[in-house]
């Protein structure tokens, strides 16, 4: 249904590293980066795009993205904390959603809430 989605960012760098590493179990790398955004997404698809705005507040925006296993799942979670996300939900099956309803949850450094899921 979407084609993008665009979050605004205090420090872009964090933001950068934060999606970098936190994408990367899911096949997503940076498309491209300039001074004031960055594009990241499947390679030459960018999906996610991060603009620099030094007034920006964490919103609570909540984006999901779809992984291809509960390994990708996992690993979005222990790389995205390493890159400095906070835990707002580990890896696990949230019955209440789906019984096949498998999602990890990090707040990025701006406070916006990531999910991966994965549903088979």
């Amino acid at each position: 249904m979407y084609d993008h989605i665009g979050l605004k960012v205090k420090d872009l760098d964090a933001a950068v590293r934060f999606y970098s590493a936190a994408l990367a179990p899911l096949g997503h790398v940076v498309s491209t980066k300039e001074d004031s955004y960055a594009g990241i997404g499947p390679k030459g698809e960018p999906g996610l795009w991060l603009y620099a705005a030094k007034d920006a507040k964490g919103n609570g925006v909540h984006v999901a993205l779809r992984a291809r296993d509960r390994a990708a799942v996992d690993g979005f979670h222990k790389e995205g904390i390493k890159a400095g996300g906070r835990d707002n939900g580990k890896p696990g099956l949230r019955t209440d959603y789906s019984p096949r309803y498998y999602a990890a949850f990090l707040l990025d450094p701006d406070g916006n809430n990531v999910e991966a899921v994965f549903m088979k």
